[in-house]
């Protein structure tokens, strides 16, 4: 079991950076798949990245591809979203997600584990 607590959200204004940090308990979060997600205002969860156990494989969703970057501590027990160049489009509650049994995919059902979500807002 693995419970994900997320940080590191608030307000920047376009094309300014923020990291999001999702902290994890549990004795099995260094071998768990782990992703970020997140859903605007009025649309579906979208997939933005994964990265397999110990962070040599990543994953990216199209639209955030080279402004966007997943990476995992596992003696911290912590992934990070570093995001950068945000633009208002990006606003969105973001989640970070873990799967025991799955590695590197999009799809939000194969995810076990999520967290409470952080609102990122970015102003024009």
């Amino acid at each position: 079991q693995v419970q994900l607590v997320e940080s590191g959200g608030g307000s920047v204004q376009a094309g300014g950076s923020l990291r999001l940090s999702c902290a994890a308990s549990g004795r099995t979060f260094s071998s768990t798949g782990m992703a970020w997600f997140r859903q605007g205002p009025g649309k579906e969860r979208e997939f933005l990245a994964t990265i397999n156990w110990n962070g040599s494989g990543t994953r990216y969703a199209d639209s955030v591809k080279g402004r966007f970057t997943i990476s995992r501590d596992n003696a911290k027990n912590t992934v990070y979203l570093q995001m950068n160049m945000l633009q208002p489009e990006d606003t969105a509650v973001y989640y970070c997600a873990g799967s025991s049994r799955y590695v590197l995919t999009q799809r939000s059902a194969l995810y076990d584990y999520w967290g409470q979500g952080t609102q990122v807002t970015v102003s024009s």
